[in-house]
């Protein structure tokens, strides 16, 4: 089981490496999506 400081020292290390989902985040309003999300969420 992965401890609190193990996920951060993996999320450091992708950052590091130029995480995806950082550049993706610079340029995408993901919050838009969050209403269509949500909905599908309660949906299920």
């Amino acid at each position: 089981q992965a401890g609190f400081f193990d996920v951060e020292e993996r999320l450091a290390r992708l950052s590091g490496l130029g995480d995806q989902f950082e550049a993706f985040s610079r340029t995408v309003d993901f919050e838009v999506f969050r209403p269509k999300l949500e909905k599908a969420l309660v949906d299920l």
